[in-house]
């Protein structure tokens, strides 16, 4: 020991135990830090551990013929099975079902960290997997649909990640909805963690919605942070990020789009082309509901009551930029509800007649109230 100086000892020990405490405060920083910056990664490897019936490839391609059902149709165990019984009769072979729909709430028991931590689910589906497994019985492919950017639950309970105001406070659509900012990175990992854990229960497909920019409301009070960037770059980056993150997933990833990207290419100011998104994801399904298309549009005073001319010029507009080198295939939505005229099985098969015209990557029907018959379809 050393006696000349006692007290050298003690202040060694003070220094090295301030510099432990320090190290193990700088290390507990670090990782709160990362996670409110949404690092996932432990978070998905107990997700994907805990589903042992995890497909390993990407299903076969098919001619995807389907329809649209909210969660709570697909949490009824009735109607699922008059859905079944309609696909097998019919040419149908595919249904899409929300996942996360337009209020933002996970709409299964979702085990990510983040959305159980800020309470944003309801489970309105039930046990998913066994209902994917049961579809997937009757040989029909299970697609998840997920929307993006407008999302007022996660824009509420964090406000850090919404549009903002010029008024102050959080942007809100017409509606009154509010939509986090589509600019935000955490916004982008939080959606790619939700659509990696909709693949590990079984989905086949992640069809994202609402991938834009909001397009109704005082337009004039959004405050955007995109920068020197145009809202279509934005929206190309998005797109890319999502061919990064999922390609090598077992599962085709799709995109939601307005009908008009078949036409126009100017973005419509909500970020939306069909360039910035054919070469980063499976399907692109443009919404191509003729009762959506203005009065005068193609010289017709109601669209509605013409679908296959509507659908025939937008195919015919939109398809050059789907080719042999691109990576997508187009899938449109059509119209299944009556707006503008009623569709009866005459307009809904005029639709189906025109994209089969130019493409055989399928088509989708939106019928919100989930009604749905086998009128303008091929029977078995």
């Amino acid at each position: 020991m050393n006696t000349k100086h006692p007290q050298l000892y003690f202040i060694l020990f003070i220094g090295v135990s301030l510099f432990f405490i320090l190290g193990i405060s700088w290390e507990w920083s670090l990782v709160n830090y990362a996670h409110e910056d949404y690092v996932f990664s432990e978070t998905l490897s107990s997700v994907s551990q805990e589903n042992t019936d995890v497909k390993n490839s990407k299903p076969e391609k098919r001619e995807v013929k389907g329809i649209y059902l909210t969660a709570y149709s697909a949490g009824s165990t009735k109607k699922i099975d008059s859905i079944i019984d309609l696909i097998e009769t019919t040419e149908l072979n595919a249904v899409v079902i929300d996942i996360k729909d337009y209020s933002g709430f996970l709409l299964y028991d979702s085990q990510v960290e983040l959305v159980n931590e800020l309470g944003v689910k309801q489970n309105r589906i039930g046990d998913v997997s066994e209902l994917i497994k049961k579809l997937h019985e009757h040989d029909i492919y299970v697609i998840a649909r997920q929307t993006v950017f407008q999302d007022p639950v996660l824009a509420e309970r964090r406000t850090d990640l919404a549009i903002k105001s010029k008024a102050g406070g959080i942007w809100r659509d017409q509606n009154g909805l509010a939509w986090v900012d589509p600019t935000n990175r955490q916004v982008w990992d939080y959606n790619v963690v939700i659509a990696r854990e909709a693949i590990d229960l079984g989905f086949d497909e992640i069809n994202f919605d609402y991938v834009r920019f909001p397009s109704d409301g005082n337009m004039s009070l959004v405050v955007y942070n995109t920068g020197d960037k145009q809202r279509y770059e934005v929206m190309h980056d998005f797109y890319a990020f999502l061919n990064t993150e999922l390609s090598n997933e077992p599962a085709y990833i799709s995109l939601d789009l307005f009908g008009y990207v078949m036409e126009r290419h100017d973005g419509m100011s909500i970020g939306q082309r069909l360039e910035d998104s054919v070469d980063e994801v499976d399907y692109i399904s443009p919404m191509m509901y003729p009762s959506h298309y203005p009065s005068g549009h193609l010289g017709l005073s109601n669209p509605a009551a013409h679908p296959g001319v509507v659908i025939d010029n937008g195919m015919q507009k939109g398809m050059p930029y789907f080719t042999s080198s691109t990576k997508a295939e187009v899938r449109p939505w059509l119209q299944a509800f009556n707006m503008g005229a009623v569709y009866s099985g005459s307009l809904i098969r005029a639709q189906i007649d025109m994209v089969e015209k130019y493409s055989d990557g399928g088509w989708l029907l939106w019928n919100a109230a989930n009604r749905y018959t086998s009128a303008g379809l091929k029977t078995l």
